[in-house]
């Protein structure tokens, strides 16, 4: 097996964005490489970058000193638990899955226990187009060594945290209450006032409340990142839900964030063309299901 400096577990859009251009020798594991629909596709992935495939994650956590789990959120601790079975002593595991803080110190705590080295890593916007400029922020004891691995694979936009594994992925989490909510509403309003046909009416005087903001142009960016990563939204806020109650602040909001999410995610639109045409395939999918 060809030698790598660096590992990924889990190598979906963000882990595609990272590997992009990436110089130094990099490996990947992922679970759609097993037999089956999706096999071909990841391994064209693996091709089309330059990836070292291996076949376990066994394999791939335990070869190399840098572990890049970039999972779905359902997965983190599964993945985690997974890795801890064959990481190297002294291997750095940063964790750049969008979860709750518990989950998050739960991961830690496997890792730890099998003589690795957690990072605490919450990626802060979207990995496209930025890819490795992406703003990261890092917390836990070995933050300032994941900070410097990272740098060397390529990474430019990291910040160190004080405290311990969850300050970073707090912040994200607690972060998106906000940037995914007002997804949510944004979606909302529009098809509202649309259905309604006062979508000028609406919109108007929502830009009139908020000089220099273009609220249209907002609900169709808004729509298209539902529609395409409404499934994967809805899980992470499921996470934001368990922040927010282990918090003790109440997570109602929210609730309806993931609620809304997921509806415009299991739609299965692609998120093409313009905000009419969202609109429309959105309003007719509803009404189809309706019927």
């Amino acid at each position: 097996m060809e030698r790598t400096d660096l590992n990924f577990i889990g190598f979906g859009e963000a882990a595609l964005a990272f590997a992009e251009g990436m110089t130094i020798p990099f490996g990947a594991y992922d679970r759609k490489t097993a037999p089956g629909a999706t096999r071909g596709a990841k391994l064209a992935d693996y091709r089309r970058l330059g990836a070292v495939p291996f076949s376990d994650n066994a394999d791939a956590v335990g070869s190399v000193d840098l572990i890049l789990s970039l999972v779905t959120a359902d997965q983190a601790l599964p993945a985690a638990r997974e890795s801890a079975s064959e990481i190297q002593t002294g291997a750095l595991y940063c964790d750049m899955n969008s979860v709750a803080p518990d989950t998050k110190r739960a991961a830690a705590g496997l890792i730890e226990a099998a003589g690795g080295r957690y990072v605490d890593v919450a990626v802060m916007a979207p990995v496209h187009p930025a890819r490795r400029d992406v703003p990261l922020l890092l917390s836990g004891t070995h933050a300032e060594a994941g900070a410097a691995a990272l740098r060397a694979a390529g990474f430019t936009r990291l910040r160190v945290l004080p405290g311990g594994v969850g300050a970073a992925s707090a912040t994200k989490m607690i972060r998106s209450v906000m940037v995914k909510g007002l997804e949510a509403l944004t979606a909302e309003c529009v098809l509202a006032a649309t259905q309604a046909g006062l979508r000028d009416e609406v919109f108007g005087a929502l830009n009139a409340s908020w000089p220099g903001t273009d609220w249209l142009e907002k609900a169709d960016y808004n729509l298209e990142r539902m529609m395409v990563h409404g499934i994967r939204r809805a899980e992470e806020m499921e996470e934001v839900v368990k922040t927010l109650d282990g918090l003790g602040t109440g997570s109602a909001m929210t609730r309806g964030t993931v609620e809304r999410q997921r509806a415009i995610g299991l739609l299965g639109l692609t998120g093409e063309g313009s905000l009419d045409a969202k609109i429309a395939a959105i309003l007719q999918e509803r009404r189809d299901e309706a019927a």
